[in-house]
């Protein structure tokens, strides 16, 4: 058995047989209407699509229908290398190789540097230490008399 139902004119949600209200508007169009709250949502001229929670919202912001839609895969850009005024290709080529054989052997000269100073480092005289194990006598600062405890000056 078929079961005839209508769609509400606001919401578009189904309203079976003994449910919901027809309202007749003033041009004679009967308008379907399945609660109250679509009622009074369309007397106050709501727009459907400005409510989260009806159909045209979610067709007017895609959700839904997600099932056998397949994002297009974006295209891979390919750079293609083209003689510019003044340039031809092969003179373009051998700079780029070149700029490219000097960046290595910057690296490798920065590389040989910082391996120069670790040694340095590890070459240098170690820190004097006090006969007690720690470091060599250097006085903490010290407040001078003329601070109270506070950190105002004496008067």
């Amino acid at each position: 058995m078929v079961v005839k139902t209508e769609l509400c004119a606001f919401s578009e949600y189904r309203i079976y047989p003994g449910h919901g209200q027809r309202f007749i508007r003033r041009d004679g169009q009967p308008v379907n209407l399945s609660t109250s709250k679509c009622k009074g949502l369309l007397n106050d001229r709501k727009k459907p699509a400005k409510l989260m929670w009806t159909q045209a919202w979610r067709r007017l912001h895609k959700k839904g229908k997600d099932e056998g839609v397949i994002r297009k895969k974006a295209r891979r850009i390919v750079k293609v290398a083209r003689a510019i005024v003044g340039a031809s290709l092969d003179d373009i080529q051998k700079k780029r190789a070149a700029a490219a054989k000097a960046q290595k052997v910057s690296s490798a000269e920065a590389a040989a540097l910082k391996e120069v100073k670790d040694r340095q480092k590890t070459a240098k005289a170690p820190v004097t230490k006090s006969p007690h194990g720690h470091m060599a006598s250097v006085p903490k600062h010290q407040k001078s008399a003329t601070f109270n405890a506070r950190g105002g000056s004496k008067r």
